[in-house]
């Protein structure tokens, strides 16, 4: 029952729900009885711009977090003054600009992709020491201010005419409880991330409220609540391998329901049933034991090869899934642990899974990483070369030159790391270079069938610029204009666009089988565009569909731009 507990990435975790928890109960106590759930929802996720501007700057995330929050609990503050005025509803216009100004600053001034991301969401499986930290420094400066504060938070909370009648008329003990939920909340970012903030700082509490009265009781209660379901939902998350925040999340609201029944005198089949279903939620399948070589694939195309040149010698284990985006992964508990024992991972590079750094060194495993974007041979005219070569555009597989590339060199890489099976290695690879050679020529071949004028390419972003240079292919625009699918379009910046597709009479809009392509349709409907034509960009499809593989992605994607450059005119089979 406590194997999940032998790994390091998962004793790390631990380490930080233990921290987080004295914060989390002390303060929940306060938002459940003064009314500032809402408050501090809102204060996490108002740190959004200044985790884009620190991200950007190369600054510390937190800092810049904690600087956004603190500015949104002293304007809270100051409306507090405002008798008039609703706080929430102030709250929610302070919290709407503040996500405004996050999303053009990620979208238009830094374009900011997974860092930004890894701290909205939050990873207990990607915790360090920093973090670490800065929890255990939020615990005992909350337990150090909110002992002797409670007496003037709980006057001012409830009677404040009484308050101020009995001399507590100064606003600061107001001003630090808004300042250490902002500061724990920013704390617990890591773990949790500003969506789940709730369920460390909020639920728990809000159940022990649910059978006692008493303040003290309240907040003893919420500190070992805290802990007890940060600890049962990280376990939780690694037995059924799910993300540690919602396992908790989820867990803690179980608990509350649980207890809000009972107290309803609810049968106690009905909590009886509700525990057995967690407990059998917690029965995840075990990952079986792995033959051969132990190798980790960050991307869907990475998994394709290494399986292929590896074939019966090796266990892939693959991060991302199929159409799935891999700007917005989250590290499963299932992915640390293959890492932690993997002997060899292969990473695409140029920033796409930088990610993957961080799993790596929280892991507690000491494999060999390979980074197959860092040397590719072919590089779009005007970049630099080198591991930031791409960074304009991290797609460098969709030219098969450089997949062929790729290939060699996962070859070399499970060759040395298992010389014993060099031979059957380099075999697979030579068969598999040989496919993607003729791959490379038919498409090159429907592609000729084609004007060049009427190669004109319109996709969901900024994704294809390899596949262009390499068959002769304007990229005319995207809908995201960004490498990365996080950044957002402006209205001007659709605007201009449906003007360009229009004005250079572009028959098709292609969406990208990982994206939504609500936005892509919309356009296509402005322009008379088909937009029926989905292209796989950042990830493989699924096993059964046409870009179930690399080589088949390729091909799928070159019969459908054929299709679409040439009003369907030109049908190729590839």
């Amino acid at each position: 029952m406590l194997e999940p507990f032998r790994y390091p990435f998962v004793q790390a975790g631990l380490v930080e729900v233990l921290l987080l928890a004295p914060a989390a109960g002390l303060l929940g106590a306060w938002i459940v009885l003064r009314g500032l759930s809402f408050y501090s929802h809102a204060v996490a996720t108002a740190s959004f711009p200044g985790l884009v501007l620190a991200d950007g700057l190369g600054a510390p995330a937190l800092t810049g977090a904690l600087g956004a929050a603190l500015v949104f609990a002293l304007c809270m503050e100051r409306i507090g003054r405002a008798r008039d005025t609703g706080e929430d509803s102030v709250a929610g216009l302070v919290l709407t600009g503040a996500l405004a100004l996050g999303v053009i600053l990620a979208s238009d001034v830094f374009h900011s992709a997974s860092s930004v991301e890894s701290l909205l969401f939050g990873s207990l499986l990607a915790i360090g020491r920093g973090d670490q930290a800065v929890a255990a420094g939020t615990s005992l400066l909350v337990v150090t201010l909110a002992l002797p504060l409670a007496r003037p938070w709980l006057a001012t909370g409830f009677e404040a005419e009484d308050a101020r009648a009995l001399g507590l008329r100064s606003r600061v003990p107001e001003l630090v409880l808004l300042g250490l939920v902002a500061l724990s909340v920013v704390a617990a970012l890591a773990a949790t991330g500003a969506l789940l903030v709730a369920a460390l700082f909020v639920v728990p509490a809000a159940t022990v409220r649910l059978v006692t009265r008493r303040v003290s009781t309240l907040q003893l209660g919420a500190v070992a609540l805290a802990a007890i379901e940060g600890v049962a939902g990280l376990w939780l998350s690694v037995e059924a391998n799910v993300p540690p925040g919602a396992a908790i999340a989820v867990l803690a609201g179980s608990v509350f329901v649980l207890v809000a029944a009972a107290r309803l005198t609810v049968a106690r089949r009905t909590a009886a049933l509700a525990l057995a279903t967690l407990a059998l939620a917690g029965c995840g399948v075990s990952s079986g034991g792995s033959h051969g070589l132990d190798v980790v694939a960050t991307t869907t195309q990475i998994g394709d090869w290494a399986r292929i040149v590896g074939g019966s010698d090796v266990s892939v284990h693959q991060l991302l899934q199929p159409n799935t985006d891999p700007h917005e992964y989250e590290p499963r508990p299932a992915d640390v642990e293959a890492t932690a024992q993997a002997d060899l991972v292969l990473e695409s590079g140029d920033r796409l899974d930088s990610w993957m750094e961080k799993v790596v060194s929280r892991s507690g495993g000491h494999p060999s990483v390979v980074d197959l974007g860092a040397a590719v041979p072919v590089r779009i005219p005007g970049e630099r070369s080198g591991p930031e070569a791409s960074r304009f555009d991290p797609h460098w597989w969709h030219d098969p030159r450089n997949a062929i590339a790729a290939v060699r060199r996962i070859e070399a890489a499970l060759a040395s790391a298992r010389p014993a099976a060099r031979a059957a290695f380099s075999h697979r690879a030579d068969a598999y270079v040989v496919r993607l050679r003729t791959l490379d020529r038919r498409i090159a071949d429907c592609f000729a069938r084609i004007p060049k004028a009427e190669r004109e390419l319109v996709t969901d972003h900024d994704a294809f610029n390899y596949f262009a240079a390499r068959y002769g292919i304007r990229v005319v625009g995207a809908i995201i204009p960004s490498q990365t699918s996080q950044a957002q379009p402006s209205a001007g910046e659709t605007a201009r666009l449906i003007a360009l597709i229009r004005r250079e009479h572009v028959h098709a809009v292609f969406p990208e089988s990982s994206l939504n392509p609500r936005l892509a349709e919309a356009v296509a409907r402005e322009t008379g565009a088909r937009s029926d034509l989905v292209l796989y960009g950042d990830t493989l499809g699924p096993a059964d569909s046409p870009g179930g593989t690399y080589a088949g992605m390729e091909a799928a994607n070159a019969e459908r731009m054929a299709e679409g450059f040439s009003a369907g005119k030109v049908q190729c089979r590839i």
